[in-house]
């Protein structure tokens, strides 16, 4: 498949991406003038930032392209649970939707896998973990890195399937209630959010209140950036893929019978 760059195309994904950017933009200049997080200072600030960035779409975005099959695999397995309905797909980026829920359940997600994942750290080694995997210290360990992108490529793969399923209008079925659920709709995105930054909280009880604060702040202008590209580029790829999809789904289609 050939894909053709265009200026207007360019363009228009520049904008669609415009926050992530804006975002990102600021995290640097944070970075450079008053983080004393990490050690590295200068232009290294810039460099890793860019580069911490980049990673993070990667792991994020790469993993779509095994979305299809994961698609009809669940589809498949839970056809008599599922209906679908009668939903067009959206032609445009909702800001609301995509720009503010989506990345953020993305965000409220990853806090919630490294909780869980410190305090199984704490369990077995005996000793309190450092918060906040996400952050660089200063130098290249191949176990944090290798962490980090399993967690990314995991969420990657939970969050695109469940948005998948809300974008093609597929629902979960209690017949015996009567009673259709939307799946990964707005309520599923505020439990990851509450959850995630609740188990942040809980875990950094004994660090300062303003600290706490910082870091979370850091975190969030760290992650918001390449979740938001990836609620982009998801919308993008089923988009353009909306037929492929839909092919060979065979569920129900209306209301419940």
């Amino acid at each position: 498949m050939v894909v053709r760059i265009t200026g207007k195309g360019v363009l228009r994904l520049s904008k669609e991406i415009s926050p992530a950017l804006t975002v990102l933009f600021f995290s640097i200049l944070f970075s450079y003038f008053f983080d004393s997080f990490t050690p590295i200072t200068g232009r290294e600030v810039l460099l890793r930032g860019l580069i911490r960035f980049i990673r993070f779409v990667l792991l994020l975005c790469l993993p779509l392209y095994v979305l299809l099959p994961i698609y009809r695999f669940v589809v498949a397995r839970t056809r008599e649970k599922l209906l679908q309905t009668e939903k067009r797909p959206e032609p445009c980026i909702h800001p609301i939707k995509h720009w503010i829920f989506r990345p953020f359940q993305g965000i409220g997600i990853g806090l919630l896998f490294e909780t869980k994942l410190l305090a199984a750290l704490q369990i077995i080694t005996g000793v309190t973990a450092q918060p906040f995997l996400f952050f660089s210290r200063g130098q290249f360990q191949l176990g944090h890195m290798l962490v980090i992108s399993g967690i990314t490529v995991v969420i990657s793969l939970l969050l695109s399937t469940l948005w998948t399923l809300d974008d093609m209008g597929i629902r979960v079925v209690n017949r015996k209630d009567q009673e259709i659920k939307m799946i990964g709709k707005y309520i599923g995105t505020l439990m990851p959010i509450l959850f995630g930054f609740y188990g942040i909280f809980s875990l950094i009880a004994d660090y300062p209140a303003r600290q706490v604060f910082i870091f979370l702040f850091r975190i969030v202008m760290i992650l918001y950036p390449p979740f938001t590209v990836f609620t982009v580029m998801h919308f993008r790829f089923l988009r353009d893929r909306e037929e492929h999809f839909s092919e060979r789904t065979s569920l129900k289609k209306g209301g419940i019978g």
